[in-house]
């Protein structure tokens, strides 16, 4: 039974919501800001976080679990300079700012973005 088991899909099968879920956060990544959807936003924060926490230890074990995920250039980005820009900050490593609402079909919008 699936019980207590809701989470949000944003309307789309598993590996198309775990290659958007991986653009959006090489994005923000790279970017370090992006604007989307506020249910987009809330859904990666979490993994964003943890990849994040992961990048503050350059060791083999964490490089190859980040490389599982992303190419080098976003690896070596999260390793050599946001590992390095959050070591001493225990989390909460990103802002959600909901802004507009989209004009075409009324979503809510929002910025993330790495705090500084």
């Amino acid at each position: 039974m699936r019980h207590r088991k809701k989470r949000q899909k944003l309307t789309k099968t598993i590996g198309q919501r775990r290659a958007l879920l991986r653009s959006l956060i090489s994005s923000i990544i790279l970017k370090e800001r992006i604007i989307t959807t506020e249910g987009k936003a809330k859904k990666i924060k979490p993994f964003l976080e943890k990849y994040i926490s992961r990048a503050k230890e350059d060791t083999l074990a964490n490089r190859r679990f980040l490389l599982r995920e992303f190419s080098s250039k976003v690896v070596n980005k999260l390793i050599k300079e946001l590992g390095p820009r959050y070591k001493t900050r225990s989390g909460g490593y990103s802002r959600l700012i909901k802004i507009n609402l989209r004009k075409n079909d009324a979503a809510q919008m929002a910025i993330i973005e790495l705090i500084k």
